[in-house]
């Protein structure tokens, strides 16, 4: 019997990857986008559907969920991919843009956990796979309010496996690294203060340096294969790296001092 999947934000990047990846390996895929009708990668692919669904409006996730049981019935994998980045000086975020991070990140997040939770319980069990980031367990500069939408993410889905392993539901965190998408192009949202040239010399630096690690940086697929190897392992366990330098930073950050690691930051950033 085929395996169903439904996979949150797959207009673009890692998402839509991850979409390929499972359709490729025989899955009933459910891709769902905000704006689905201007989808056509997934044509080719009998089986995949494609469904409207914005992580910010419940309505619109019960009736997603809703429509994926009716065609597919149980849904044995729920990913939450859909999210966002803004960096920049925080003391040019407003709070809206602040407000609506946390709504997509992290409320949005939660929303479509807890209705899959509704749905995988009654069934006897299931995985949530977070789309975390390298993000959500080590920091770097102006990414404040990104890192504390990961953090929470980390923080929310740690806690919420305790409760959920006696339904057999099991909660495991995806953490890329620097990952070549959208999310450092046309999804960025760059805040800076307009009303001080204090922070250019900073941002520069910022940027040039960005701009290095990306030139390294691997593509989606990586991810993708990784998301089905959490989907598939029957494993325990909960956080899965991926996308080079990404899990030799988290390991460096278990074993540097605050203070190291700290000065190797300032460092490749030339602070």
């Amino acid at each position: 019997m085929k395996k169903n999947i439904l996979i949150t934000g797959t207009s673009s990047g890692i998402g839509k990857a991850t979409v390929l990846e499972f359709a490729k390996m025989g899955w009933n895929v459910a891709a769902t986008q905000r704006n689905p009708d201007k989808e056509s990668d997934f044509e080719k692919f009998p089986n995949v559907k494609l469904y409207p669904l914005d992580v910010t409006n419940l309505e619109s996730i019960k009736q997603a969920m809703s429509s994926v049981q009716k065609d597919f019935g149980n849904i044995d994998v729920v990913v939450n991919n859909a999210g966002y980045g803004v960096d920049g000086a925080f003391e040019a975020m407003t709070d809206e843009i602040i407000e609506k991070q946390f709504n997509t990140n992290v409320f949005g997040l939660m929303r479509v956990t807890r209705e899959a939770i509704k749905m995988m319980r009654p069934k006897g069990g299931g995985t949530i796979i977070q789309i975390s980031s390298m993000g959500g367990k080590i920091t770097f500069p102006l990414y404040s309010i990104y890192h504390a939408t990961k953090f929470a993410v980390e923080g929310f889905s740690e806690s919420l496996h305790y409760e959920l392993a006696q339904f057999n539901i099991k909660m495991k965190l995806v953490e890329p690294g620097p990952i070549v998408t959208d999310f450092y192009g046309r999804s960025r949202q760059f805040i800076k203060p307009m009303d001080t040239h204090q922070y250019d010399g900073f941002i520069q630096k910022f940027n040039d340096a960005a701009a290095k690690v990306m030139k390294d940086a691997e593509g989606p697929d990586v991810v993708a294969k990784v998301i089905f190897k959490a989907a598939t392992d029957a494993s325990s366990q909960m956080r899965y790296a991926v996308g080079k330098p990404g899990p030799m930073l988290l390991i460096l950050r278990k074993l540097l001092s605050d203070k190291l690691y700290f000065s190797m930051v300032r460092k490749s950033y030339n602070l």
